[in-house]
């Protein structure tokens, strides 16, 4: 059985350039708009960090629109998930740009105090845009993916009363930054740990549903789409410290390799990739059509143009009667346990919309 979860990063780039309005507000207000009337929800991963240092140091007005909206979606039943670039929260404005602390890039290197304060302080800025001050996230979503070292994130994020994560992409591997997930390419379709967010534990704190990937030739990721939003980015990298000599020969390395991990991201693929991933999935699901196969879904905000290949694809699931799902709807399931009350309350009020 297969659900998909469409996750959407909510944010500007990660140099700190961009407009709140333009990358984050009004793609997030189309896609709402195309999810309601396929009457389905997405999973908003809203980057608390970066909003929150935004809003402290007033230097954009959209800010109170995007606010706005995030309490909006939540009163529209989409989910709200915590996401956290931790090089945010040292930012500081030089010439009219945000200069971010490379040194707080992986959250999961910094020292346990540091990443239980930060983990706090981006719920509290949730509650505070939501206006519940019980709001706890139920997912998880860690900045550029990296969630190792894992243990000591593991067990901040499981004591803030976080149940999941879904920072994984399988095969996945960053040697400049230390990320390693080939060693999940074993794993299920979802698992729990504790230590190692790579290895199954029965008993583990957390729920992983990692974001789906296919392991293609390298050069399957060259496409026109990917290429053209790769230059934009480019663009406004520029107004930022170009990466070292190091850095780059690093990411030529963790390119090219033979297989290569295709994200399931409904913003840099084509309406034909979407469902060529699906189509995989379906004749797996024939093996074994009883257990459930969460498909995660990823996109961002600031690469969020293609509209219609979003609702023609969201139409094609229809068709093949797939269902679209959150976090809240599937993690019950995915633990055998029963749901957070609130989640079970929300889940009931969506069926009635």
């Amino acid at each position: 059985m297969i659900e998909c979860i469409f996750t959407i990063d909510y944010e500007i780039y990660g140099n700190g350039q961009g407009s709140l309005q333009e990358l984050v507000y009004e793609p997030a207000r189309r896609l709402m708009d195309i999810f309601q009337r396929a009457d389905a929800r997405f999973v908003a991963f809203v980057e608390a960090a970066e909003l929150e240092m935004i809003d402290s140091n007033g230097t954009e007005a959209a800010i109170e629109m995007v606010k706005e909206q995030v309490w909006q979606l939540r009163r529209e039943v989409f989910e709200i998930g915590l996401h956290l670039h931790p090089q945010w929260y040292n930012a500081r404005r030089e010439n009219g740009t945000w200069v971010l602390d490379d040194s707080e890039y992986n959250l999961c290197t910094l020292k346990r105090e540091r990443i239980e304060w930060m983990v706090r302080k981006g719920i509290g800025y949730l509650r505070g845009i939501l206006k519940e001050p019980g709001f706890t996230p139920l997912s998880f979503r860690a900045g550029n993916w990296l969630l190792q070292p894992s243990h000591t994130a593991t067990a901040v994020l499981a004591e803030q009363g976080i149940r999941l994560d879904s920072s994984v992409f399988k095969g996945g591997l960053q040697r400049g930054r230390g990320l390693d997930y080939r060693p999940a390419l074993k794993n299920g379709y979802y698992w729990t740990f504790q230590h190692d967010v790579n290895a199954e534990e029965p008993e583990g704190r957390l729920l992983e549903i990692p974001i789906h990937t296919r392991l293609v030739p390298c050069w399957r990721m060259i496409t026109p789409k990917r290429l053209a939003l790769q230059r934009k980015g480019k663009v406004l990298a520029r107004k930022s410290a170009p990466p070292s000599l190091r850095q780059r020969a690093s990411r030529i390395c963790d390119l090219l390799r033979f297989r290569y991990p295709l994200k399931f991201d409904f913003c840099r693929m084509t309406l034909e990739e979407l469902q060529a991933s699906i189509k995989d999935m379906i004749r797996e699901d024939q093996k074994s059509p009883a257990l459930l196969k969460p498909l995660v879904a990823i996109g961002h905000t600031k690469d969020l143009h293609e509209f219609e290949t979003v609702a023609r694809f969201l139409s094609y699931l229809k068709d093949q009667e797939i269902k679209v799902s959150t976090f809240e709807e599937v993690f019950g399931r995915c633990r055998g346990a029963e749901v957070r009350p609130e989640i079970q309350a929300r889940n009931q009020y969506a069926g009635q919309c």
